[in-house]
């Protein structure tokens, strides 16, 4: 049985402190920035300019969006490398090199870059054709992308990040106690994966990724190097408990209705703000900053709605785990083991709970383990 670090819990109240007053910062300049863009006036002025070299929607919309976004982004920056690279570091969590980390970086905007303006196109097509339900249009197609993102990231985004290779002779054993666990649960995967999550952290991982043909089971090297196999199998087991509990469709019909309603409430919102601050309309590419200062206010307000429902399906797929494995010490001992690996709180304050974490504290889960029947 693996026992609780004590000097490493008080370094990982010292590690969640400074990330929240960072995340703070963060969502405080994200805020005041897009609302100084409308303001000031600099949504329409930046508008007026781009309408000089072309009045093409097509254009405009990307050129407009890459020049605000990649303006907050460069000022970001320096808060970023340090919440990214700086803060991991000192507190002995990262094994990456800067040079890596850049990498990273362009390889995340090479993605992200991409597919954002394709999402904020088909968002302003839309607005300017589907009138006042855009927004049932824009919830609609955004439960789409989720979809279709989540059946190829496995095999076509992840690796761009990681190497992944099936567990090889060495732990035939546990792939295959792992395999049987999923046909256990009913659970059709492609195979147990390794992937080199060590390249970059000491924090410890394993996941139950893709749909349908794509789904696969992948373990963290550093997960593989440092846990038993009884460990391992009750860590996975919590991940499988996810497809039992039918998490994955359920997650996707409760995130699409909040943002079904979201969308809704930005679309009354944003039709105020077209007369407040003397928008042409609500496709006019200047009105995005409020647009974006909308969705950004209702996400914080819903922040504990839905991190609240995520533990509540978290619990589930712990029972799962502790009722099909019948290995509670070894589930106490993996969490314990996570705490010490991954600067994980044991007891969180309740309202860092309440605001911030989607799964139950690690105190919580290692105490509902040692008292399961």
């Amino acid at each position: 049985m693996t026992t609780l670090d004590l000097e490493k819990q008080k370094q990982a109240k010292e590690y969640a402190r400074i990330k929240r007053r960072l995340w703070l910062v963060e969502t405080a300049y994200s805020l005041a920035y897009t609302l100084a863009w409308l303001a000031f006036g600099w949504a329409i002025g930046l508008r007026q300019w781009l309408i000089g070299f072309t009045s093409n929607d097509w254009l405009l919309v990307p050129a407009f969006v890459v020049i605000f976004s990649g303006i907050s982004t460069l000022v970001d920056l320096p808060l970023e490398y340090y919440t990214g690279f700086i803060l991991p570091h000192r507190f002995d969590q990262s094994n990456q090199t800067l040079k890596d980390w850049i990498i990273d970086q362009l390889k995340g905007l090479a993605i992200s870059l991409p597919l954002g303006l394709l999402l904020i196109e088909l968002l302003y097509l839309a607005l300017r054709v589907t009138g006042p339900l855009w927004w049932l249009w824009a919830a609609g197609g955004l439960l789409v992308f989720q979809v279709v993102l989540a059946n190829l990231a496995p095999v076509l985004i992840m690796p761009l990040f990681n190497k992944f290779v099936p567990l090889g002779d060495e732990h035939a054993e546990l792939a295959d106690r792992l395999m049987k666990l999923a046909e256990k649960a009913n659970t059709r995967v492609k195979g147990v994966y390794k992937f080199d999550v060590s390249r970059r952290t000491k924090a410890a991982n394993a996941a139950l990724t893709g749909i349908g043909s794509t789904r696969r089971i992948i373990l963290g090297d550093t997960l593989i190097n440092e846990f038993t196999p009884d460990e391992i199998e009750t860590v996975l087991a919590h991940e499988l408990g996810h497809h039992v509990n039918k998490d994955i469709p359920f997650l996707m019909a409760f995130g699409t209705f909040v943002t079904a309603l979201g969308l809704y409430l930005a679309s009354l919102a944003l039709n105020w703000a077209v007369g407040y601050f003397g928008f042409t309309s609500v496709a006019d590419v200047a009105a995005f900053p409020a647009l974006t200062l909308i969705i950004s206010l209702y996400g914080l307000l819903t922040m504990p709605l839905q991190n609240g429902f995520s533990r509540w399906r978290e619990r589930l797929a712990d029972g799962y785990s502790l009722q099909v494995t019948g290995k509670k010490e070894d589930f106490a001992s993996a969490f314990t083991r996570l705490a010490n690996q991954n600067l994980g709180e044991i007891e969180p304050e309740k309202w860092v709970v309440f605001l911030f974490y989607t799964h139950p504290p690690l105190g919580e889960r290692i105490e509902m383990a040692k008292q399961w029947k």
